[in-house]
């Protein structure tokens, strides 16, 4: 392994990060935005209830925000959240629950729609107006999300910024929302049930969903053979770190992908619609000349 990717006692490993963490604010903070976020998803299912009793909301949807928040709460929350800031593996472990396995499990929970169904229609119109924006036609473009996932892992594992995040107090929790938001933002690309009004259909999806899962491997492995990595910690963190990036992104992977298979719609075929047009333009023909034939016009 590359010399600058492990100094033992650099910033992990020898107590300096975690000195800075673990505080009762890295505690109570995270635990609050979450008991916040269940109380409004569950205050948005009663609205949308109430304004439209005949259309329920599937109980799946609010298990899997459910889920989504008990990943957040065992990433953000002790042992783990103070084990990161000592571990490079900690670490990785909580960087997958925040960017890959908590953001697939809100977007199944269709946040979105429900919301458009909980907002009055004045309001529910704006939100379709932005979410159907150039800008955000834009952020929503699968390409914009694989970049900034996969370029954000290369940044900050590549370069020094790593090592200044977690040597400065504070810096971790921009760090934590880049994770969860870009995340996200990529699970709701590829296979987020919300609307999407410039989504690409399902083949693109996967062959971007290919380059994502290559990118992850190539990073995972590049760091655990030690190449152009910028991680100052122990070489046994740094492998350690590599391989559950390895192996739980794939697993994460797979899941967004079944997720993605599951949103498959078959459409009608262009031969199909043009044999409907067709039979529609038959039907007046036949009718106009049985009218001939009784001594009409």
């Amino acid at each position: 392994m590359d010399g600058d990717a492990a100094h033992p006692g650099h910033g992990h490993g020898g107590g300096g990060v975690g000195a800075r963490g673990g505080g009762p604010l890295d505690v109570w903070l995270p635990a609050l935005a979450l008991l916040v976020c269940a109380a409004a998803y569950a205050l948005a299912v009663r609205r949308a209830r109430r304004r439209n009793p005949a259309q329920s909301w599937p109980p799946t949807r609010s298990m899997s925000f459910a889920a989504g928040l008990v990943l957040l709460a065992v990433a953000l929350l002790p042992p783990l959240a103070p084990f990161a800031h000592q571990d490079f593996r900690g670490h990785m472990a909580q960087h997958l629950l925040l960017g890959m396995y908590a953001p697939l499990a809100l977007v199944l929970a269709a946040p979105v729609t429900l919301l458009l169904r909980a907002l009055p229609p004045g309001r529910g119109r704006r939100l379709t107006a932005v979410l159907r924006s150039r800008p955000a036609r834009l952020l929503a473009h699968p390409v914009t999300a694989l970049l900034l996932t996969t370029g954000g892992l290369a940044l900050l594992y590549f370069t020094p910024l790593y090592d200044t995040v977690m040597g400065q107090p504070g810096w971790h929790w921009p760090t934590h929302a880049h994770f969860l938001l870009s995340g996200w933002l990529f699970a709701y690309v590829i296979a987020g049930p919300d609307p999407a009004p410039t989504r690409p259909g399902v083949p693109a999806r996967l062959v971007v969903l290919g380059i994502a899962i290559a990118a992850h491997a190539a990073i995972a492995q590049l760091m655990y053979g030690g190449f152009w990595v910028e991680v100052h910690a122990p070489i046994a963190e740094v492998q350690g770190g590599a391989e559950i990036m390895y192996y739980g992104g794939d697993v994460a992977e797979l899941l967004l992908a079944a997720a993605l298979v599951a949103t498959w719609r078959p459409v009608r075929t262009p031969r199909s619609a043009y044999g409907t047009r067709l039979r529609s333009v038959r039907r007046p023909t036949g009718r106009l000349e049985e009218g001939m034939r009784d001594g009409g016009p």
